[in-house]
């Protein structure tokens, strides 16, 4: 609709409430699509771009938890839980992973609709990462966890998905043995560089990577890692 407010994705597996939201959304002039599936709705997230995401946390496919935290690996589009789930640890949880804001079922569609205006007005200007990352033959797809060299799937761990997914957000840029390994491993293991070494070799090797002429990943002496590009070899 030309007059449209903005998109706003549902991600819901009941379809009576799904209706209920599209109905009253696009009373509120919202251009609406759905997901029942958490997968789908990563999918929708990454084609569609929403303003804003209406979550249940209760998926057939994966926890609602899970779903915040795999698309804030890519997007900060402001997610609304909507949830029957009531208890404050699992809000908690689901605010620490990247939830804007939080409202349990049974709800009132005013109340729903005050969180959803609150929340698009504090998140106006806010822009989404990529979806995709691309260089020098390597390609990620961070929503759907993909990595390829040179159109050649690369199947990896998930920590060594991490690593790269670590680099290639900051390409070029230094990150040190410490920040990897707090954001890989926890605070606990900041100073077991060894776990480190063995990890980023495993990943040069199925990058096809050679570390004495790199192409993806160069070694700063002392310090970390950094994606290489092509002016900094």
């Amino acid at each position: 609709m030309s007059d449209s407010k903005g998109t706003i994705l549902i991600v819901e597996d009941e379809a009576q409430i799904r209706k209920f939201l599209r109905i009253s959304l696009e009373a509120h002039s919202y251009r609406v699509c759905e997901a029942r599936l958490g997968q789908d709705g990563l999918e929708l997230c990454a084609s569609e771009k929403p303003d804003l995401v209406i979550l249940d946390l209760g998926l057939p496919d994966m926890d609602g938890q899970q779903f915040i935290q795999r698309l804030r690996e890519w997007s900060s589009v402001p997610i609304v839980v909507l949830s029957v789930r009531a208890m404050e640890t699992e809000k908690i949880a689901a605010l620490d992973a990247g939830a804007n804001d939080y409202v349990t079922k049974p709800f009132g569609i005013g109340e729903l609709m005050a969180r959803i205006r609150v929340v698009l007005r504090s998140s106006e200007g806010a822009m989404s990462a990529a979806t995709v990352f691309e260089a020098q033959g390597l390609r990620v797809d961070f929503s759907h966890r993909e990595v390829s060299v040179d159109g050649t799937p690369v199947r990896l761990s998930k920590k060594e998905y991490e690593l790269l997914r670590m680099l290639v957000r900051f390409p070029g840029q230094v990150l040190t043995h410490q920040q990897i390994l707090r954001e890989v491993w926890d605070a606990g293991r900041q100073n077991e560089t060894h776990y480190l070494r063995v990890l980023v070799g495993q990943l040069r090797h199925k990058l096809g990577d050679d570390p004495a002429r790199p192409r993806f990943i160069v070694t700063v002496q002392g310090v970390g890692y950094r994606l290489a590009l092509p002016a900094q070899r």
